[in-house]
């Protein structure tokens, strides 16, 4: 009897430490799984159509392509209370990084806010007054650059070039108008410039260019720097059965002007890249952020030119823009 007691607390002396190592297994795979992710929300502005709901849709997609590295939540909003009030939420839900597109004034106390908690902010487009924000954006002034070396490449040195500017846009129209000019001072100081004002709107780029056409016999391009403008540009050129224009240039990304590309043989419709799409690099600058990795505080991403040569690597037909 006592050699059988003896033999039992044996085998429960030895069964212990197997039972203790599988126990302990199977609690770091569990803080494994959750441990590992990073939080990251995202704040944009809510809008169905367009440039700006694009942006929400392509920061989504980037977000889904990384969930086995992070959690995130994506929050849209009207005004800048309201993403004030979301972002307030993402703070409760634990976020180790912000990526925000702020459409309106009054969002730099509640993202300094943020970043004095020690969350990590990324700023995609808008520049915001804030210590220690991370910004990611386009290049207005190369987009410039870009059109007049595009033009100059069709239709050579010389010629009569509308330039259809935005005032209202403040900044960003500056940058184009600005890239533009003074590239074409430049490569073709013979070439004849027209400035006209318009919207980024179809509807303002269709009115204006027809009473730009009535007003001017031999147009040779058009440096337009919004595809929702060109849209309305084409339409203008095909109701005047006009078949001077050689080169219309656009900006942004659209689907939509895309696909009118491969139509118009007779004209070379250019989109100068500022696109939606780059907020997925704006999320990425968050991951190396929180990975510990060195980010420039500011990233601009460089033009891509579409044409008909190369707009099939870049139809997207899920994007609402």
């Amino acid at each position: 009897m006592k050699k059988a007691l003896k033999l039992f607390i044996l085998l429960v002396l030895v069964m212990i430490p197997v039972l203790s190592a599988c126990g302990s297994e199977q609690t770091g795979d569990s803080g494994n799984d959750s441990g590992d992710k990073y939080k990251i929300g995202i704040l944009a502005p809510a809008v169905t159509h367009g440039w700006v709901a694009a942006v929400a849709y392509h920061a989504e997609a980037r977000a889904k392509e990384l969930s086995d590295e992070i959690e995130y939540q994506i929050q849209t909003s009207s005004n800048a209370e309201e993403m004030t009030s979301q972002l307030d939420d993402l703070m409760t839900w634990g976020a180790d990084a912000i990526v925000a597109f702020p459409q309106w004034e009054g969002m730099e106390v509640p993202i300094q806010r943020a970043l004095d908690e020690g969350i990590e902010v990324v700023n995609f487009d808008i520049v915001i007054d804030a210590d220690g924000v991370y910004r990611v954006a386009g290049d207005n002034y190369d987009m410039g650059v870009q059109g007049a070396n595009y033009i100059v490449d069709k239709i050579g040195t010389e010629g009569n070039v509308v330039i259809l500017e935005v005032p209202s846009a403040g900044s960003v129209s500056e940058l184009r108008k600005n890239g533009f000019v003074e590239t074409i001072e430049e490569i073709a100081p013979d070439m004849n410039l027209l400035t006209y004002a318009t919207q980024f709107t179809r509807e303002d780029g269709l009115k204006d260019f027809a009473d730009i056409l009535t007003s001017n016999p031999k147009i040779d391009a058009v440096y337009s720097m919004d595809d929702e403008t060109s849209i309305g540009v084409l339409q203008a050129i095909s109701e005047a059965g006009r078949t001077d224009i050689k080169v219309v240039t656009g900006g942004g990304g659209m689907q939509e002007y895309f696909n009118m590309m491969p139509e118009n043989e007779d004209i070379w419709i250019q989109s100068a890249l500022y696109s939606p799409a780059m907020v997925k690099d704006a999320v990425d600058v968050a991951l190396k952020v929180l990975n510990g990795e060195d980010v420039e505080m500011e990233t601009i991403i460089p033009t891509t030119i579409v044409d008909r040569d190369n707009y099939q690597d870049f139809l997207d037909e899920g994007s609402p823009y």
